[in-house]
């Protein structure tokens, strides 16, 4: 039997994507959810739909690169259900281009999400796990962080990034928190909708023919969650089937 039902989870990068379908996923499971994302109206939708079907939800505007907005997601979540049983560092961005078209910009939003974002989220939820004597946190990666391909170095790199920095949290977290560390493959998202590099975005329409649901990601997502206390799911890849990459 499944033990999702009462515990406490805050999802960042929850108004779309793989972050919109573990929400839903985690509480028809019993879980009651915190989701933060820059897009309120989306947040406000999908809240709306989770509680009609009976769900424990709370929502708040987050931009995961503001350490103290993330401070006060996690806080929401732990003064409104008293603890925090999972952080679930989501939020990404993948404006992909060839490094010579130089958009500085694109990186440094990049690096900006992809990895502060994550730190912020560790740095927000370890002191109360700590406390509490339990928690897990699960961070998104890519099948990124584990090869590089044209157009995508910078993407890589902060997934990379992502993947040791779940590592050496995992190393370093002893036996009472647990540290997951999901790399989805092509998954159906709007991360490829903040492409500003026509080549890059053709590439992408082309890589994404294959694809599979993020629905499929939750599954993986709660499959983590549900193991006992004493069982670590460290490391999964999720691709489709059919994927060669």
């Amino acid at each position: 039997m499944s033990n999702i039902a009462g515990k406490v989870v805050a999802i960042t990068g929850a108004s779309s994507g793989i972050g919109e379908a573990t929400a839903r996923l985690l509480a028809q499971k019993g879980a009651r959810i915190v989701i933060g994302a820059r897009r309120t109206d989306k947040l406000e939708s999908l809240a709306a739909e989770i509680r009609s079907e009976g769900g424990l939800v709370e929502l708040q505007s987050l931009d995961v690169t503001d350490r103290n907005q993330m401070e006060a997601f996690i806080q929401l979540a732990n003064k409104t259900y008293g603890q925090i049983d999972v952080v679930i560092n989501n939020a990404g961005v993948m404006p992909l281009s060839p490094i010579e078209a130089l958009k500085v910009e694109e990186w440094d939003r990049m690096i900006d999400v992809n990895i502060r974002g994550v730190l912020h989220g560790i740095a927000a939820g370890l002191p109360i796990m700590r406390k509490q004597g339990f928690g897990q946190f699960i961070n998104m990666a890519s099948i990124g962080a584990y090869t590089v391909s044209p157009t995508a170095a910078v993407y890589c790199a902060t997934k990379f990034a992502v993947r040791a920095i779940t590592e050496g949290l995992r190393q370093e977290a002893g036996g009472d928190i647990r540290v997951t560390l999901v790399s989805p493959g092509v998954t159906e998202s709007e991360l490829a909708e903040s492409i500003s590099d026509e080549e890059a975005r053709q590439v992408m329409n082309d890589f994404r023919r294959v694809s599979i649901p993020a629905a499929a990601i939750a599954r993986a997502i709660v499959y983590a969650i549900e193991q006992p206390a004493d069982v670590d799911v460290s490391e999964m890849i999720v691709r489709p089937t059919a994927s060669l990459f």
